[in-house]
């Protein structure tokens, strides 16, 4: 393969921006079936801000093209899947985009050619579930006519210090040989560095615990929130105090969402069953996590009875609704748990989210958000994300003179609130 040209499968908030670096150093096709999307990015603009309007038409301008034509990418010899992973409502892996991202790839790959997978998976699944749907499509028989290689992906939405290329990249091949080379394509514009695993299944072992070992120190710090509000002693406090001892993980209380550390877990827990072992941490981890939701509207309710403040058909406004602050991405945001808890009191709820798309979490969630602070004075506001525009807002003139402010994130000045995490 001497002439690396690249095509990346699915062009959301991890294949976009690593096709546009791809696209820095080599000839690179983005693909995606959802053509409203890929008009959107080659008018310039994506609409999950991962990448900026000036870098991307900058990208389109050296080259750089999106397509939904799937004959656009059949010239490639260097294919990327970077389509999501889900669960489904039973917390089940869905393995769905999976297979037909592989599909996509049969159709077009061609002999000599490699195709690597970035979505989180279990280990195993590249090799057990993907590569049989590109032999199967495609008549190539795997590690002959055809290769693969796992780079798990890093990509943090929001994040424009830690951007793609300035964090550390596993990489690995289905054999050595071919690992070397995913390496090296990768080492060619990942300025962090690569670290080569010996066994494309070791690279996705690596992945899924990266999570969810931030996702039980997240449950264990959850825990104690619920364990020191019952003893009336603030646990942010508690943090900071804990905080001065040089190797104490600061780890903070509050809703764990999106579609990394809220999922992956799941991804290890079903992978272990199948051994049969029950990963009892992961899983109680997942729990605790899964249910903070309710947890908060249990304490709002608690504070507002302490007030005095009639709970049926009262006015209450949640700031936020994204899975984390600055960004507008809604995917597994436990923020509607927050809501649809509080809707069981039969409570008036607006939702108000300067960077969330209305239209999207409507679709997603059934739920109306606004993109315009409301005027109207409020019993209870409930700070369940730390956007920027949230950090100086002057929450009291959002409120009636009798009401309740939580806050979530633990941003406010605490004086301020009746109650946070």
């Amino acid at each position: 393969m001497d002439t690396v040209k690249i095509a990346v499968i699915g062009l959301g908030y991890v294949g976009l921006p690593l096709a546009r670096l791809f696209s820095t150093k080599y000839q690179t096709l983005g693909f995606d079936m959802n053509k409203s999307r890929v008009d959107a990015l080659m008018a310039g603009h994506d609409a999950t801000l991962e990448v900026s309007d000036e870098l991307l038409q900058s990208a389109i301008t050296n080259g750089f093209k999106c397509t939904a034509d799937i004959e656009d990418i059949r010239d490639c010899n260097f294919y990327v899947v970077a389509v999501p992973t889900p669960v489904d409502k039973n917390h089940t892996p869905d393995l769905t985009p999976l297979y037909g991202a592989s599909t996509t790839v049969g159709k077009v790959i061609s002999k000599g050619d490699i195709v690597v997978y970035e979505s989180t998976v279990y280990p195993g699944v590249t090799e057990d579930e993907c590569i049989p749907v590109v032999e199967k499509v495609s008549g190539l028989k795997f590690n002959v006519d055809f290769f693969a290689g796992y780079s798990p992906e890093r990509i943090n939405p929001g994040d424009k210090l830690h951007t793609v290329e300035k964090i550390k990249k596993v990489t690995s091949g289905s054999t050595p040989e071919i690992g070397k080379k995913v390496n090296e394509v990768y080492a060619s514009v990942i300025t962090a560095g690569t670290h080569l695993a010996p066994t494309m299944k070791v690279a996705e072992a690596a992945k899924v615990i990266e999570n969810s070992q931030r996702d039980i120190n997240i449950a264990f710090v959850n825990e104690l929130s619920k364990i020191f509000t019952l003893m009336g002693i603030d646990t942010q406090d508690v943090l900071a105090a804990a905080s001065t001892k040089w190797n104490f993980l600061p780890f903070k209380p509050g809703l764990v969402g999106g579609h990394c550390i809220g999922v992956d877990p799941y991804y290890l827990a079903q992978c272990a069953q199948s051994y049969g072992y029950n990963p009892e941490i992961i899983l109680a981890g997942r729990r605790m996590n899964d249910g903070m939701g309710e947890y908060v509207a249990g304490q709002v309710v608690k504070l507002m009875l302490k007030k005095g403040i009639q709970v049926l058909n009262s006015n209450i406004l949640i700031l936020g609704f994204t899975f984390k602050e600055n960004c507008p991405d809604v995917r597994n945001t436990k923020v509607i748990d927050i809501y649809n808890s509080l809707k069981e009191y039969n409570v008036n709820i607006a939702v108000y989210d300067p960077w969330a798309n209305p239209k999207v979490v409507k679709n997603e969630y059934g739920i109306e958000v606004i993109n315009e602070l409301p005027e109207e004075k409020f019993d209870t506001v409930i700070l369940s994300v730390a956007h920027k525009e949230f950090v100086n807002l002057s929450i009291g003139r959002l409120t009636k003179p009798q009401s309740v402010i939580y806050d979530v994130k633990g941003i406010l000045n605490k004086e301020l609130v009746d109650g946070r995490l």
